[in-house]
């Protein structure tokens, strides 16, 4: 298929995967899927309900026993096929990830879909790893061992800016585990998310096992997290819909995994490498059009170096090419709609009352003037309280501030609600390792800033929610422990009513 898909073919059937197949939404209302890049309408479809949600969960709670029950071997053997037939689809998967969100089809093809691929390969294996613990006599005659086992139906809702990966990264450790699930993408990007669902099915990974329901947050979202069936959820998403999300799940008592909000620092001591950190700082602030919670959206650079990095930052950054996301050459795609430019550019607008627009700043005319694009914007000058260095912003803006003391860069750093990912920028060991112990994130990179891995976790800390995607560390999100005891000494205990009650 490749730029050959039919969207609307492919999706004729509905936008609903249950029990291993496409079928139409119940809720009566209607969704455009747009390309923001343009504003066309790639495809329309009906949303999910209530009744689809119960019927994904019913689906997925059926096809528990069997697929808990599997053996990590069989699982894994499922997951390489998987892994396979992603590889085989993987221009169709690039292409249909940049029609719906606008990303440059470069970052599809190199990043999301390979990460994607990797994702699935690493849980394929990690699968056969996930075991208990034995252990000698701890009490007497009595050993004890742990049992580490699948918890059943998990509900996950899954957001716009990497919805393949996203998915993938709700989907992967929950199903490589043994348990089933039901996901909720963005309604404005489910497409790759579908896909990745059918592609599951083509592997022979059972029918219910996998589930996808496109519906609206307050509508299919919130009685997926309410549902009694269900018994984790799994969010990823901003601070204020992750509270919401909390709010419902805490009533019925599920475990809770949260991947929420950004504000990362990208901190630079006056030994850095300049040419190095300028090329960091524009790469991370721009990945995605700024639309990673990830990002570099806080450049604090020590004041030797500070006038020299705002100079370079702004010159490289004008550099930056946007345009068709199918154009291999293009750098910046559009954002993912425009009613978020928009809301990027309030920020850039109110900031400029006190602060200074170094470059940007702006929506780019011409033949880009129809999609929803807005140019790489730097701003300096900003207070550390304002609302540009402390809210998310999630677009192309990087801010930066000067600071004069280590203690008081690293300071800056923790000093916003979030703690999701931070970089420090140093040639001398201690400061950089001096960084990554006082920086308050999930992950800190030195001399970098927004690469991944499968082996190793993703997470926050604070107001950046709590849980880990990707690595073995997820198992533990998506796994139950039960301490399993046994008596040795192979005898009736009589007289064991004695050692609790006494004489009766």
């Amino acid at each position: 298929m490749g730029n050959g898909i039919q969207v609307r073919d492919r999706f004729a059937d509905g936008a609903q995967y249950i029990g291993g197949k496409l079928r139409p939404g119940t809720s009566g209302r209607h969704h455009d899927v747009v390309n923001p890049a343009t504003g066309e309408t790639v495809h329309t479809y009906e949303l999910a309900g209530t009744a689809d949600v119960d019927a994904a969960v019913a689906a997925a709670r059926e096809a528990f026993p069997g697929w808990s029950g599997a053996t990590p071997a069989e699982r894994a053997e499922a997951m390489h096929r998987f892994a396979a037939v992603l590889a085989e689809q993987a221009d169709d998967f690039a292409y249909v990830e940049s029609l719906q969100c606008g990303k440059p089809i470069k970052l599809a093809t190199e990043f999301d879909v390979p990460g994607t691929i990797d994702n699935t390969s690493f849980f394929a294996g990690a699968a056969r790893h996930l075991e208990g613990k034995s252990a000698a006599e701890y009490d007497g005659d009595h050993t004890s061992y742990v049992r580490r086992e699948a918890i059943g139906v998990i509900g996950s809702i899954a957001p716009w800016n990497y919805p393949l990966q996203m998915a993938a990264w709700k989907i992967l450790p929950a199903v490589a585990a043994g348990n089933t699930i039901v996901l909720k993408p963005a309604e404005i990007t489910p497409l790759t998310s579908l896909m990745l669902a059918q592609a599951a099915t083509e592997a022979g990974i059972p029918d219910g096992v996998i589930n996808i329901v496109t519906g609206a947050g307050k509508d299919a979202g919130e009685h997926l997290v309410g549902h009694p069936d269900v018994v984790m959820t799994s969010f990823t998403g901003s601070t204020a819909v992750g509270k919401r999300v909390a709010e419902i799940a805490t009533s019925t008592v599920k475990r809770l995994h949260l991947e929420l909000g950004g504000k990362a620092p990208f901190v630079v001591f006056d030994d850095a490498d300049l040419e190095a950190a300028v090329n960091g700082a524009v790469a991370g602030a721009l990945i995605n059009t700024g639309q990673d919670c990830t990002a570099a959206t806080r450049a604090y650079v020590q004041r030797p170096l500070y006038d020299a990095f705002v100079q370079g930052v702004a010159a490289l950054m004008e550099t930056v090419r946007l345009g068709d996301p199918f154009d291999p050459s293009t750098d910046l795609g559009p954002l993912i709609s425009h009613a978020q430019r928009d809301r990027v550019a309030g920020f850039v607008e109110r900031a400029r009352a006190y602060a200074t627009v170094v470059t940007g700043g702006e929506a780019p005319g011409g033949e880009l003037a129809a999609g929803a694009y807005y140019r790489p914007t730097l701003v300096a000058g900003a207070a550390q309280d304002s609302e540009i260095v402390q809210s998310e912003i999630f677009g192309p803006v990087l801010v930066v501030l000067p600071f004069d003391t280590d203690d008081e860069g690293i300071r800056l750093a923790n000093d916003t609600p979030y703690g999701l990912a931070a970089s420090a920028w140093s040639r001398d060991l201690y400061r950089a390792n001096r960084a990554t112990r006082e920086i308050k994130a999930g992950c800190v990179w030195v001399n970098d800033h927004i690469p991944i891995i499968s082996e190793m976790p993703h997470g926050g800390y604070k107001a950046s929610g709590f849980g880990k995607d990707m690595s073995s560390y997820s198992f533990e999100e998506y796994t139950q422990v039960k301490h399993v005891m046994y008596d040795n000494t192979a005898v009736a205990r009589k007289d064991w009513h004695r050692t609790i009650f006494g004489d009766r």
